[in-house]
């Protein structure tokens, strides 16, 4: 079942309109059909006509609760009075039924008596915690498995060209390629153009002899990633104005962490090309409002890349080191080349970043994986991967949630710290120093 076919009744009380409704447009953008009586209900129809219809029509049951409606007297009346009466006239197993809570407060002591079934009985759901879009994402993944689903635009095809070398970073490959992809248009001529991954089976992390290899980047895991569209460069400095300075996409303007964006977050900013050069003053939270704008604007759900992603991504089907071969040089990426990794020579050290696709890229077609800034992923930091999930998806338990992993090394640093495999936790999430991002739409969920 795709995404766009799974609708999502969202019951309610009149106090919760607000956020059910923004709850309502974050579905939306996600692909899924939501259905809410103020947005799908016609002028003129019989509310207890409709709502027991849309209640047998959906596959998924959101019954949203709060402090201010879970304790009212008569809180179960009108619309979840209905919605409740129908749910209890349906087979078993016809609906997935979800207690939510929007904040925190007790959940009511209910008892569906034509179900037998208390409400208490079934393990809610926090929406009001960090994760909680996340979980409700998971919730509808492990009974439905939806498929994702390519954006509606016909995808355009590029060739490109792929290098590879040897240890002593002497060509020994060179070898012609093609991929597809759809460009957003983000206004005023400029587009972001996102790549089509293939989904498969890779082997993420390295191995125990690969060379500078730590020991967070193991065990060695098979994990099976979904296709998904990743940005053919990391964000430039055109693109994050193009989003930044568009107040009015905020999806949140009372959160904390919703912020006015810095309409340039880049020490390199004012170079002849600095608008083809990546952002790399950006902190994980600035990234992830990027990401929600651009939701918004687009219509599909942005976000950034898990870790699994980013590495299945930034292999392309390799298993060295880099994707270049056995070791890197200052002619295929930006890094302070003047240091060496293998037998290659010394390259140069540019001291600052360079703009977005100057180097080769790899076999799926993707620039500055390795070098030029460091990219945000989703994922909180886990100091390796024991437990880590094999289906791609986002691993956000039971980790360090002031940190995420950073991958692909920069300008600044050693070869060593752009390997496929590397992860950087070094900075916390409202660190931006070098830090750029790259982002994600099609399938994906946390765990």
């Amino acid at each position: 079942m795709k995404k766009s076919e799974i609708q999502i009744f969202l019951a309610h009380a009149s106090e919760d309109k607000p956020a059910v409704l923004a709850l309502y447009n974050r579905l939306k953008q996600a692909g899924y059909k939501p259905w809410l009586d103020k947005k799908d209900l016609i002028p003129g129809q019989i509310w207890r006509d409709e709502i027991p219809k849309a209640i047998k029509a959906s596959q998924i049951f959101l019954a949203c609760l709060s402090g201010k409606s879970a304790n009212k007297q008569g809180y179960i009346q009108r619309e979840l009075r209905i919605a409740l009466d129908t749910l209890g006239e349906m087979l078993p197993g016809t609906i997935f039924f979800i207690p939510m809570r929007l904040e925190e407060c007790e959940i009511p002591d209910l008892r569906l008596a034509e179900v037998g079934l208390n409400l208490r009985d079934i393990h809610r759901l926090d929406y009001w915690e960090e994760d909680g879009f996340e979980q409700l994402e998971r919730a509808i993944t492990h009974q439905f498995n939806p498929e994702p689903e390519e954006p509606k635009q016909l995808l355009s095809v590029f060739n490109f060209q792929i290098v590879g070398v040897n240890a002593k970073g002497e060509q020994i490959k060179k070898e012609s390629k093609q991929s597809q992809y759809f460009s957003e248009d983000l206004g005023n001529g400029i587009t972001l153009e996102m790549l089509a991954i293939p989904g498969g089976p890779f082997l993420m992390g390295s191995p125990q002899d690969e060379k500078d290899s730590f020991g967070d980047e193991r065990p060695q895991h098979e994990v099976n990633v979904p296709p998904f569209f990743i940005g053919k460069y990391p964000i430039t400095q055109e693109q994050w104005r193009a989003i930044a300075s568009r107040t009015d996409l905020k999806v949140d303007p009372s959160a904390p962490l919703r912020v006015n964006l810095d309409l340039n977050p880049a020490y390199f900013k004012d170079r002849p090309d600095s608008d083809r050069r990546p952002v790399e003053q950006v902190n994980w939270y600035d990234a992830i409002e990027f990401c929600a704008r651009l939701s918004k604007l687009t219509g599909r759900e942005y976000r950034l890349p898990s870790e699994a992603e980013w590495e299945y991504a930034c292999r392309a089907g390799t298993t060295t080191p880099f994707y270049f071969g056995e070791t890197i040089t200052g002619e295929l990426a930006n890094y302070r080349a003047s240091e060496t990794y293998a037998g290659e020579a010394k390259g140069e050290y540019r001291e600052e970043t360079t703009p977005v696709g100057q180097f080769p890229p790899n076999a799926f077609g993707l620039y500055d994986m390795h070098g030029n800034v460091w990219e945000w992923c989703a994922d909180t930091w886990h100091d390796n991967y024991d437990g880590a999930p094999t289906d791609g998806s986002a691993w956000i338990k039971n980790g360090d949630d002031n940190r995420s992993p950073l991958r692909g090394g920069s300008w600044y640093y050693f070869p060593n710290k752009c390997r496929s495999a590397y992860r950087f936790n070094y900075y916390r999430r409202g660190i931006g120093n070098n830090n750029g991002f790259r982002v994600v739409c099609g399938a994906g969920r946390t765990l």
